[in-house]
């Protein structure tokens, strides 16, 4: 079974068990990034549907 970040996403790292501290806390801190950029992108779009309406 591999370790994952508990994002529900699956992430984690080749065919290793178990995730040090760090290597779970930079997955979560890109993941975050991730969310954010995503979550830019959203309101983009929604601005952009309201303006031509």
């Amino acid at each position: 079974m591999r370790e994952e970040c508990g994002c529900g996403n699956g992430y984690g790292y080749g065919m290793r068990n178990f995730l040090t501290k760090e290597e779970k806390l930079e997955i979560l801190k890109e993941y975050k990034k991730n969310l954010e950029e995503e979550t830019k992108g959203v309101e983009e779009r929604i601005k952009a549907i309201e303006k031509n309406n």
